[in-house]
């Protein structure tokens, strides 16, 4: 049969599947570079956009007019268009300029302290196209913005939210590069060395990209050979991150859209989940296979050892049109299940959103210009409701108000 196939690809002078599939990869991979070389070229970085007074106040929580004051001896606002505009550099040191009239309050820089345990929250799916990378960018981003010491992990082989912050797998990030160099079983890297900063102050990542997958393949070999005292594979991650606990308040991890041994241990490392739904029905149906699913292998590397303790489990509901009938209904149907476990804001589905992304950008990131007013307010705010949201619930983990 395999001779009679290759005789007929012969004959036709078609190319093999394998290598159409390469050559389609590679005219993909130098298209791809060349937009992102035209988009970002070698000698730029990524960088946020300023923001505006009114902006700015509202980040840091106080009245315009109390930021101007605060700001007029301290800080050299840059003028735009006649303007004053304040970049993130800017925030940062009024936060802390505000920190210290406020006696230790860390009502701006609301740092861990104590007993405060790290966040580290999960964000999955099964289902590809759920939104969780979209979620991951924008709650870190949200977080950073707020002053906390956030650290984004890209466990996605993928790489899509090491894209969006301006680390292009293919090019910006070498071997041993991603969090499989410090969760590998053979010549492990320390996490600090892994962990990149970005434009953002307070805000890290550990970049992905395929070779994510390695670990995948190499835990069944591990698992045969496994010698007494070694960490199993449900422990690795929670280990690295063990290492710079200390220098972060909330991890957030993108997991990949499967139930492999990477998402796994992103499980038991985790203090908090939070799985994003697109509300139609195969989205549903295959949510139900995950939860099942998932529920049945934590309960198996619980036998072995695996902490399956966490502070809080969200449900967000992703891509939501408020107009769409159908959509309200299962949203009633997931809260008659899930009850308070789902989010009360869902994320909104918006062009502003989706068109930032064509051009690896968060709505944070984008000029309020390139769309229509309500269309850029309608999406800040629905993004702004979710992180807000999320927040709470780190606050409420730590005992705070």
């Amino acid at each position: 049969m395999a001779s009679e196939k290759l005789t007929k690809t012969a004959q036709t002078g078609a190319p093999e599947l394998k290598t159409l599939v390469q050559s389609h990869g590679a005219e993909l991979s130098a298209q791809l570079r060349a937009h992102h070389r035209n988009i970002f070229p070698p000698e730029a970085e990524k960088s946020i956009r300023p923001f505006t007074p009114a902006e700015t106040a509202k980040l840091l929580g106080i009245h315009e007019s109390y930021l101007r004051q605060v700001a007029a001896d301290s800080i050299a606002a840059t003028l735009k268009n006649g303007r004053r505009s304040y970049t993130v550099q800017d925030i940062q040191e009024l936060r802390k300029l505000l920190d210290q009239g406020t006696r230790g309050n860390r009502r701006y820089l609301p740092h861990r302290q104590g007993a405060e345990h790290m966040q580290v929250i999960t964000i999955m799916n099964f289902k590809g196209g759920s939104g969780k990378t979209t979620t991951s960018a924008h709650l870190a981003q949200h977080l950073a913005l707020q002053g906390y010491r956030v650290l984004a992990v890209d466990l996605d082989p993928q790489a899509s939210l090491s894209a969006l912050f301006g680390h292009q797998p293919e090019t910006h990030v070498g071997p041993n590069e991603t969090l499989y160099g410090a969760i590998r079983y053979e010549d492990r890297r320390p996490m600090a060395e892994i962990v990149r900063g970005t434009y953002i102050p307070g805000l890290h990542i550990v970049p992905g990209n395929l070779e994510l997958m390695e670990f995948e393949h190499d835990t069944p070999k591990a698992l045969m050979g496994r010698q007494s005292g070694d960490t199993l594979f449900f422990a690795r991650i929670g280990q690295a991150l063990g290492q710079v606990q200390n220098l972060y308040d909330v991890v957030v991890i993108d997991c990949p859209p499967q139930l492999g041994y990477l998402t796994l241990s992103a499980l038991t490392a985790a203090t908090a989940v939070l799985i994003t739904v697109h509300p139609q029905m195969l989205d549903v149906m295959s949510m139900s296979q995950f939860l099942q699913m998932t529920g049945d292998l934590l309960d198996e590397v619980s036998r072995h050892g695996a902490s399956t303790g966490y502070d809080w489990m969200k449900y967000l509901i992703t891509r939501f049109e408020t107009g769409d009938g159908p959509q309200n209904q299962m949203v009633a149907f997931l809260r008659s299940i899930f009850g308070e476990h789902v989010l009360i804001h869902p994320m909104l589905k918006s062009t502003a959103i989706s068109d930032a992304g064509l051009t690896n950008q968060t709505i944070y990131e984008v000029e309020r210009n390139q769309f229509t007013r309500a269309t850029y307010d309608r999406a800040l705010e629905a993004v702004s409701n979710v992180n807000t949201e999320i927040e709470a619930q780190i606050r409420k983990a730590w005992g705070r108000a």
